[in-house]
C-alpha cells in the first residue's frame, strides 16, 4: 500500500501479538480481537531458539524477554529411562532461552496500547474480499473492517475456514502433559529422556524453577484424567531421578494436558485481504520446539512485506512466498523426528552417542540460523469500528 494501512488481528496469542507488534512498528494501525475474557497466557515453559530471539529483537521486545528467561540447551542432553546418558549438552550446542509462556506473552503485550486489545471478542464470520470481521462481544454483534485481516486464531482457525474450508488439523496420536515446579524444584540438568514411544523433558526456568513435559501415545483425543499428575507418574514409573522428585514437587492441579495436532499443508497463507500465521497456518508437533518460534518469525516477515511493497496484494503474496516453504519444511521435519523416535528408537539412541558435535549443531542450525528482515521503527494507533 502507498501508506501505512489498518489491520485486524484475530487471536491474541504469541503469533497474534508478534503480528501486532510488527505491523505497528511499520506504522500500521492495529486492533487485536481475542476470544478470551482477558489478555493473558496460560501454559508452562517455552523454548525460544536463536531465530525467534532475533525476530523478537526486530519487534523491539528482545531485551525484556531475555530478562524474563534463562539460557539452556534444549534437546542437547539425552538420556534413557534407566538414567544412562546418551549425550550431555555441550557449551557449543545451539542454546535456547527458557521462559514461562505467560512471561513471554506479558513482555510482548506491554508495548501495545490498551485500546488496541479487545478481549471477549468471539469472531463468527470473515469476509475475505471486504476485509471485515463479525464478532460477538458482551452480548452484542459487532463488525469491524480493515485493509488486512490476520488470522492468528490457532488450531481451529475461523479465518482459515473462511480461506480454505475443510482444512482442519489432524490428531497426532499423542498427548502432552506440562507443568512448572516453582522455587524449591530438585536440581536438574536440562535433558530429554527417550523412551520407546514417549519422551520426558526437564528444563530450567528463572528463579530456581523447572519446567517438565511428557509426550506419550493417546488412543484418541479429548481423554482427560481425574488426576493428571498421577497419569504422568504411571507413564514414567521406574524412570530415573529426578523425574519422580519433580512430579512429587508438582502441584497436582497445575498439570496441563493437551492433545497433539498437526495441520496438513494449506494451499496458501494469503487470500483476499487476509493472511494466516502461527498455528492457524502451520500447526506442527512440538518435536523440534519451533512452533512458537515460527509464529514469531511470521509476524516479522508480514510486517516487513507490507512495509516494502506498494500494494496489499503484492505484500501478502510476498509474505506467502517467504513463509509457506519454510514453515512447512519445519513442520515436516518435526513430524519426521517424531516418527524416527518411535519407529527407529534403537537407531536414534545409538546415533545420539556417536554423532560428532559439529554435525549435531548443524542439525539444529538448519532452522535456527534464520535472520529476520529489518523493520523500520515507527508505530501508530488502533483501528476504530
Amino acid at each position: 500500500m502507498g501508506s501505512p494501512g489498518t489491520a485486524l488481528v484475530v487471536g491474541g496469542g504469541i503469533g497474534g501479538l508478534a503480528a501486532a507488534l510488527g505491523l505497528r512498528r511499520v506504522g500500521w494501525q492495529v486492533t487485536v480481537l481475542e476470544r478470551a475474557a482477558r489478555f493473558a497466557e496460560v501454559g508452562a515453559g517455552l523454548s525460544l531458539w536463536p531465530n525467534a530471539l532475533r525476530a523478537l529483537d526486530e519487534l523491539g521486545v528482545g531485551a525484556p524477554v531475555r530478562a524474563a528467561g534463562v539460557s539452556a540447551v534444549s534437546r542437547g542432553g539425552l538420556r534413557l529411562p534407566s538414567g544412562a546418558w546418551l549425550r550431555h549438552a555441550r557449551a557449543d550446542d545451539v542454546h535456547v532461552l527458557m521462559v514461562h509462556r505467560a512471561e513471554l506473552h506479558a513482555a510482548m503485550r506491554a508495548p501495545l496500547p490498551a485500546g488496541s486489545l479487545r478481549p471477549g471478542a468471539t469472531v463468527t464470520s470473515v469476509d475475505l474480499a471486504a476485509g471485515t470481521v463479525t464478532y460477538q462481544q458482551g452480548g452484542d454483534t459487532r463488525q469491524c473492517g480493515a485493509d488486512l485481516v490476520v488470522g492468528a486464531d490457532g488450531l481451529h482457525s475461523m479465518v482459515r475456514q473462511a480461506m480454505w474450508p475443510g482444512h482442519e488439523p489432524r490428531f497426532d496420536g499423542r498427548a502432552v502433559w506440562r507443568a512448572v515446579v516453582a522455587g524449591g524444584a530438585p536440581r536438574i540438568e536440562a535433558s530429554i529422556t527417550l523412551g520407546a514411544d514417549r519422551q520426558f523433558g526437564v528444563l530450567p526456568l528463572p528463579g530456581d524453577a523447572a519446567y517438565w513435559f511428557l509426550t506419550a501415545p493417546a488412543a484418541e483425543p479429548d481423554q482427560r484424567c481425574a488426576d493428571e499428575r498421577a497419569a504422568v507418574a504411571d507413564r514414567v514409573a521406574g524412570w530415573h531421578a529426578p523425574i519422580g522428585e519433580l512430579l512429587a514437587a508438582t502441584t497436582p492441579g497445575s498439570v496441563l494436558h493437551h492433545d497433539l495436532y498437526a495441520l496438513d499443508p494449506v494451499p496458501g497463507f494469503a487470500r483476499g485481504r487476509a493472511v494466516l500465521l502461527g498455528d492457524a497456518a502451520h500447526a506442527q508437533t512440538p518435536d523440534l520446539g519451533q512452533g512458537a518460534c515460527q509464529a514469531i518469525e511470521d509476524g516479522v516477515v508480514l510486517a516487513a512485506a507490507v512495509a516494502a511493497h506498494g500494494d496489499l496484494a503484492t505484500a501478502i503474496g510476498s509474505y506467502d512466498r517467504q513463509r509457506r516453504p519454510r514453515t512447512q519444511l519445519v513442520a515436516r521435519a518435526a513430524a519426521r523426528q517424531a516418527e524416527l523416535n518411535v519407529t527407529h528408537h534403537r537407531a536414534v539412541t545409538r546415533l545420539a552417542r556417536i554423532i560428532p558435535p559439529p554435525l549435531w549443531r548443524r542439525q539444529a542450525a538448519r532452522f535456527t540460523d534464520w535472520i529476520p528482515p529489518a523493520l523500520p521503527g515507527t508505530v501508530a494507533s488502533t483501528v476504530d469500528d
